[in-house]
């Protein structure tokens, strides 16, 4: 249990003698591949028990479980211990006899589907001794919110003398429960509770916490920053995994790394013994950069989602390879936006070079917040060497609360329990169809909540600007933005535009803000009208897509891109100022509209125009360049019927033009036009954007939106239940009812035919955004081939009738 106490801080110096102390050797260590009938081995090496011997299982629970085996195995997915599982019909617990002291308990759970069994249905409950560590959980929603394909549950459970480990998952109402894995490592007894002085202060406040021994933990988050992902395997004993910082990163500036440094000696102390965290993660290490005048105008910060409502710990990693003496670098720790630590000195706190230490601190996430910052700045009064800061690793957990409970509601997203994803498959050709549509229908809806909070907290992968977007709104300018193409307007001049941005000139809203229409002034003459996208105070989409769009689009120039004209920031307002394009979205003229219908040539063109777009941000660009976002409403008209693509606030730019390598990334777009194997495997490709691409050309075909929650299961998504018409060969049936007898049948096989490609779940087998231009224009060819030939069989006929009457 925790215990919240005020005392006096107990300050002292443990011993600087150096140890050479081996990783941790576990006592207990236990692997159980849960549903296995016999022992197996992953394919990291490790030796799994199967569990059909209830070895670790209470006796008297034995009828209430069965095994199951996994319908299909994701490409992200190993056979040990995924591909079998156990399942619960009645409370059933694991007894494991293990030592006393605290133990990493991982369970792992793969939501697929397996027979006879409704996984969107599965909604159970887990404790360990005292704790609750899931109440009513369901990995199936879970698994939406980040998505991922298989879930890992890390806990830190202290086993008391004589006792067992006993883990017991009780099912919900109607419903059962399952686990794929269990792992229980013992670890070192003073890790991270039950430390000699475990009086933490709890940030900004003068309080402090006792971390005992009766405090369960979590692991939310385990970073080796500034380097790559460390393994299971290549930890320091526990089998911990660490991964890379990159994605939680906030704002623009990603400072500068130091990877693996070979020649870098550590020299654990006793304080900090060799199991601490394995040598990698002090090898490697993220700072601020060489200068001086930057480091001082931004936080070095990091961004994480977690539960709201408890305590965390949070654990920080330091080691100095390449400073040897005592302010040389100072810096302060801030923690959600408070005071954690003010001068820190890693040096003079390790007592030298190549010593590493951690710091430990205690933060409250109240109800009403879902977030948790750590950030870094340079300390200035005690005059250092370097205005700078350093971070090796970190490590976050979530602390139960005084009932013993770890456990959090499921994400509120709405599955479709009806879907044909999880009805039993009875032909090899409905079998094709579910596996291709499965993902496109549940990513739709499941992650509806998780794509809200993917855009509450957005992470700018923009390494090219240097300034964090807190300095930037003080007017202070990257140097990467100098010299860009497009202009900095004052506040007055967006303000002289707007009319004091006056509601009537509201052209348009979204997750930035509004966007107006407006006139800029130059000299005594108004220009042409221009678009005027104001960032909303509240809004926590766009501050870094702000300036990922003016990264973006200052270096691009192409007929069909939507043109920046410029930028204003300037007293807390971060606008756009881009060309006006007359006739809006392309949905704009789609449907939920009183615009008259677009022609079926004219939407051709328009989706021409849109694939060029696209394939020049793909292979025309000096850089690769991936928009994340293909979207009817990022499609915009001009006056002429060009096609723009526009909003290039979530797009990935690689440094060279490299076609179909995977970029590893957190999951952004919208559902509906979301590519389901970037959704599963977080590999974004160029491939990505012809899936949206494709479902751009249904919502064109079919005039209706990519997701509809009003329409039946199957046709909630545009994707597949288009992929199921064709498949059924009644795609006439739900194209556009102004359209039909007007789309000469070759071309709307080809058109459809296009579509269909683009879909591929398979990402490498969908054409290059080159090849659909390419198909687009001869689609175009056709109908115009077909409407030539109509109209010529009408001329010879009315002359054939007059020919007739002159006779």
């Amino acid at each position: 249990m925790l215990t919240l106490i005020t005392v006096v801080l107990l300050f002292f110096s443990s011993s600087a003698s150096l140890s050479n102390s081996a990783p941790y050797t576990p006592t207990d260590y236990i692997l159980l591949n849960c549903g296995a009938s016999s022992n197996t081995t992953s394919d990291d090496g490790r030796n799994w028990d199967g569990d059909a011997d209830y070895k670790y299982s209470s006796s008297s629970s034995k009828s209430s479980s069965f095994t199951s085996k996994a319908s299909y195995q994701e490409p992200s997915v190993t056979e040990v211990p995924y591909m079998t599982a156990r399942i619960f019909h009645g409370k059933f617990t694991y007894k494991f006899p293990v030592s006393s002291g605290p133990k990493f308990l991982r369970l792992y759970f793969y939501p697929n589907e397996y027979p006879d069994l409704d996984i969107t249905t599965s909604f159970f409950s887990v404790t360990a001794n005292n704790y609750t560590l899931l109440d009513n959980f369901s990995a199936y929603l879970v698994a939406f919110s980040p998505p991922q394909a298989f879930i890992i549950k890390e806990f830190v459970i202290t086993v008391s003398n004589n006792q067992m480990l006993n883990v017991t998952f009780t099912p919900s109402p109607n419903s059962f429960a399952f686990v794929n894995g269990i792992e229980v490592v013992s670890m070192p007894s003073n890790l991270y509770t039950g430390q000699t002085y475990g009086f933490l202060r709890l940030v900004d406040t003068k309080y402090f916490f006792e971390l005992d021994n009766t405090t369960a933990l979590e692991t939310a988050y385990r970073l080796n920053v500034g380097g790559k992902d460390v393994l299971n395997i290549e930890d320091s004993g526990m089998f911990r995994t660490w991964y890379q910082d990159g994605d939680y990163i906030f704002g623009a500036a990603f400072g500068v790394t130091s990877h693996n440094q070979p020649n870098a000696t550590i020299k654990y102390p006793q304080a900090t013994p060799a199991y601490t965290a394995p040598e990698v993660v002090y090898k490697t290490s993220r700072t601020m950069g060489p200068t001086a005048s930057i480091n001082l105008n931004y936080n070095l910060s990091w961004l994480f989602t977690v539960d709201s409502g408890f305590y965390y710990l949070v654990r920080l990693h330091f080691c100095e390879n390449d400073l040897q003496y005592v302010n040389q670098r100072v810096f302060n720790i801030f923690i959600n936006n408070h005071t954690a630590e003010e001068a820190m000195d890693v040096i003079a706190l390790s007592n030298g070079n190549g010593i590493p230490i951690y710091k430990d601190y205690v933060v409250l996430v109240s109800q009403s917040d879902k977030d948790l910052w750590v950030a870094l700045h340079p300390q200035t009064s005690d005059k250092p060497e370097f205005y700078d800061a350093i971070l090796n690793g970190l490590e976050i957990f979530k602390l139960n609360k005084p009932d013993g409970s770890l456990a959090v509601p499921n994400p509120q997203a709405e599955p479709v329990r009806t879907s044909p994803m999880l009805q039993q498959k009875h032909s090899k050709k409905k079998r094709k169809f579910l596996t291709q549509t499965k993902v496109i229908i549940g990513a739709t809806l499941g992650s509806i909540v998780s794509l809200i909070l993917i855009f509450s907290f957005i992470f700018c992968q923009r390494k090219h600007l240097l300034l964090k977007t807190e300095s930037l709104n003080r007017g202070k300018v990257s140097p990467f933005l100098e010299g860009i193409r497009c202009k900095k307007f004052s506040l007055a001049d967006i303000l002289t535009a707007t009319n004091n941005f006056d509601d009537t000139l509201i052209v348009g809203r979204g997750g930035f803000g509004n966007v107006y229409k407006g006139h800029i002034f130059q000299g005594t003459q108004y220009e042409v009208a221009v678009a005027i996208k104001r960032l909303n105070s509240k809004s926590h989409q766009g501050e870094n897509e702000f300036w990922a769009e003016i990264e973006m689009l200052s270096q691009l120039r192409y007929v069909n891109l939507v043109s920046l004209i410029g930028y204003c920031n300037e007293n807390h307002e971060m606008i756009l100022v881009y060309d006006y394009m007359v006739n809006g979205t392309l949905r704009d003229h789609l449907y939920n509209n009183d615009n008259i219908p677009l022609q079926w040539k004219q939407r051709l063109r328009i989706c021409i125009g849109g694939a060029r777009g696209l394939d020049y941000l793909h292979s025309g660009a000096v850089h690769r360049i991936i928009h994340r976002d293909v979207k009817t409403t990022n499609i915009l008209l001009d006056e002429t019927w060009q096609a723009k693509v526009s909003d290039f606030g979530l797009s990935k730019m690689g440094p060279v033009v490299m076609t179909n390598v995977p970029i590893t990334t957190m999951v952004k777009g919208t559902f509906g036009y979301m590519d389901p194997e970037y959704f599963r495997r977080l590999q974004l490709t160029e491939k990505s954007d012809v899936y949206s691409f494709g479902v751009v050309l249904f919502e064109v075909l079919c005039a209706r939106p990519a997701v509809d929650i009003s329409l039946e299961d199957d046709q909630i998504g545009l994707a597949g239940w288009a992929l199921k018409c064709i498949e059924n060969e009644t795609i006439e049936q739900i194209i556009d009812p102004y359209l039909k007898g007007k789309i000469a049948p070759e071309c709307l096989r080809v058109f459809a035919e296009i579509a269909k490609t683009c879909l591929h779940e398979v990402g490498v087998e969908r054409p290059k955004m080159s090849d659909v231009v390419g198909m687009l224009e001869f689609a175009l060819e056709l109908q115009e081939t077909a409407e030539a030939k109509q109209t010529a069989e009408v001329g010879d006929a009315i002359q054939s009738q007059t020919i007739d009457k002159v006779v």
